[in-house]
């Protein structure tokens, strides 16, 4: 089922602010409410707003499921590469190697009330990124599961 031009132009429209706030929120996760899981998940309703729009066999012509899957294990290995890394450097899983180091990431926090820098907080942006695409990339192949469920029953 397609719906109308108007549905499918304000979808078109829409998609880009969607992504913008989606990517925001996942960037800044580690300065403001949010992060890579609540990220992914509005990243993936522009997903489920162009499924609404469009018919399953044009979504699925364009984005395929192992596509999809690919970017859920993308996401997967890099927040256990950054999670191992730290014990090749000599600190426990998960530690935050990053921290204070001076690199990508790793600026020191000024003491006491600050707008806050998207360069600090370590390896807390990476894994937000980690885990926005790994929630995007799942809930987006859940959807697309349960909208090819649909279309079977309904033929």
């Amino acid at each position: 089922m397609t719906m109308s031009k108007i549905v499918r132009a304000a979808a078109c429209v829409l998609l880009p602010f969607i992504l913008v706030f989606g990517f925001y929120i996942v960037l800044h996760g580690h300065l403001t409410p949010g992060g890579g899981f609540q990220g992914g998940a509005v990243i993936a309703t522009g997903f489920v707003l162009l499924m609404a729009a469009f018919s399953y066999d044009s979504i699925t012509a364009r984005i395929s499921k192992s596509s999809l899957t690919g970017s859920e294990t993308v996401g997967l290995l890099i927040f256990i590469v950054t999670a191992v890394t730290a014990l090749g450097l000599g600190g426990t899983f998960f530690a935050n190697w990053l921290a204070n180091s001076g690199a990508i990431f790793g600026t020191p926090v000024a003491f006491g009330a600050n707008p806050g820098d998207l360069n600090t907080a370590g390896v807390i942006p990476i894994m937000n990124l980690a885990v926005g695409i790994e929630v995007l990339g799942g809930l987006s192949v859940i959807l697309l599961y349960m909208l090819s469920g649909v279309g079977e029953e309904a033929v």
